[in-house]
């Protein structure tokens, strides 16, 4: 079975399924879909499905509300409502403006670390435009969304040149997980930066799943 990042249903996964006449629909980043279903689990959110586009579009944010559009379109028949969990993430508004005119809500924020850590607590955070940001995904996917799509394992000169204003790195920790916070850590050692753990959990996420 392929992972829920490649887009497969809470159905699909051994989620009960959705309660007749009740169903929504989250179209989600797949870099969310762990995050998600164990929010969906934990409070026995049986009329939510989940869909998740690919993960890697995070590196051809131009490429995302055509993809949400797609999705949305497929699926709006068989749904009552349909969100989309996913914040600007470097769209530019182009994906805020095409969740306005498709009717579907999307969550408010400029991308996942502002709402992982809640968007008004990031918002106060005015001084860290030198700060990389890591979640628990990117954590676990450093080396395919990160390290390799920079080419830095086969030029790691070019460090300095990505990373050269950056000043630390900081991981927003969904979970409690050691060897995560052991992995953040020597991903900012390869980087150069200071490290800074922040226990954010999942946020805005909850309370705006939980409105869906």
């Amino acid at each position: 079975m392929t992972s829920p990042q490649d887009g497969h249903t809470l159905t699909e996964l051994g989620h009960p399924p959705s309660q007749p006449g009740a169903s929504v629909l989250v179209i989600a980043c797949g870099a969310l879909a762990r995050e998600i279903l164990h929010i969906v689990n934990q409070n026995g959110w049986t009329h939510l499905d989940l869909t998740c586009l690919p993960a890697k579009l995070h590196n051809r944010p131009e490429q995302i509300p055509a993809a949400v559009e797609a999705a949305v379109l497929k699926h709006r028949g068989a749904y009552g409502k349909i969100v989309v969990a996913y914040g600007d993430c470097g769209t530019g508004g182009q994906l805020a403006a095409l969740c306005k005119r498709l009717e579907v809500t999307m969550i408010d924020a400029p991308h996942c670390y502002a709402f992982f850590e809640g968007s008004a607590r990031f918002a106060a955070h005015d001084d860290e435009i030198t700060a990389f940001y890591l979640t628990d995904f990117l954590v676990r996917q450093f080396d395919a969304f990160v390290w390799q799509p920079l080419g830095l394992d086969r030029h790691p000169q070019l460090r300095d040149t990505y990373f050269g204003h950056y000043t630390k790195l900081v991981y927003m920790a969904q979970t409690e997980d050691p060897l995560l916070d052991d992995i953040a850590h020597e991903c900012a050692t390869r980087l150069g930066l200071a490290y800074e753990r922040r226990s954010t959990g999942y946020g805005d996420l909850p309370s705006w799943l939980g409105t869906s």
